[in-house]
């Protein structure tokens, strides 16, 4: 269909020294390595492109001690687009590697759940260990682009654009959303940090940075009930990505058409 949208994977950075106790809250070998990568993601089609989270930057980076490949700014370079070129950016939450690059991006209009932005300014951040993967500069910069009058906030459900929309999903953070894109191979999900890994979703295991048990265990239902198959849902963080889809160009992987792998299976 003309109305269906072309969804990429782009990758900007990358942690090599993590332990399985960094993604699951319970899980028999926490000691074993298991990497995570960072995604943002791209949506276009003709006359359109709507960015999927920022990203952070270098300062961020040397800040948390935690280096990225590439400044978001040049992942955008494999598809012709300058910043300034970027209008429609959904912030799926605030933690500082999904809006660390709202600066970066400065004429787009973010669209977010509200009780996101209800929680990163509300006094669950009195508590260090959920304010934790929040940088106070990035939320100080979402409030100040609402007063700018370019913030579009949702209420659980809402459309971005004609076969795009939001869903908030709660469990990892009070206002986390997926993302819901129409494409030539179905209904894609994109999850963010609702599934990290899909382990995380196909084998029910929490991830251990959470606000909410209860509603991240429902959201994984929730995950299965907006995309098409199992197949069309793409964790936030998992390196798995890069084997299931097949890449585009450097550090980008297209994933609307699918993946070209078949899905792992945790018994």
């Amino acid at each position: 269909m003309d109305s269906d949208w072309e969804v990429f994977a782009l990758r900007y950075a990358e942690r090599e020294g993590r332990v399985r106790g960094d993604s699951f809250i319970f899980d028999d070998a926490h000691d074993a390595p298991h990497p995570m990568d960072y995604f943002m993601w791209l949506l276009r089609r003709p006359g359109r492109t709507i960015l999927v989270d920022t990203g952070y930057d270098q300062m961020e980076a040397a800040r948390r001690g935690r280096p990225i490949l590439l400044d978001p700014r040049e992942a955008l370079e494999p598809f012709g687009l300058a910043p300034d070129l970027i209008d429609t950016v959904i912030v799926t939450h605030l933690h500082y590697d999904h809006a660390g690059g709202l600066h970066l991006f400065p004429k787009a209009t973010l669209h977010m759940q509200a009780a996101e932005m209800a929680y990163a300014t509300g006094p669950c951040m009195c508590h260090d260990v959920l304010r934790m993967p929040y940088t106070g500069d990035h939320v100080a910069h979402a409030v100040r682009r609402l007063y700018q009058g370019r913030v579009m906030f949702h209420d659980g459900d809402g459309q971005v654009a004609e076969g795009v929309t939001v869903h908030r999903i709660g469990g990892h953070s009070r206002g986390l959303q997926a993302v819901r894109v129409r494409t030539g191979a179905g209904w894609l999900c994109l999850a963010s940090d609702a599934a990290h890994y899909y382990e995380n979703i196909l084998a029910a295991k929490p991830f251990p940075i959470v606000a909410d048990v209860t509603e991240m265990l429902d959201g994984f239902a929730t995950l299965r009930r907006l995309a098409s198959s199992p197949g069309l849902i793409v964790p936030g963080h998992d390196p798995l990505v890069r084997d299931l889809f097949p890449e585009h160009a450097p550090g980008c992987w297209r994933l609307s058409n699918g993946p070209t792998g078949r899905l792992p299976s945790y018994g």
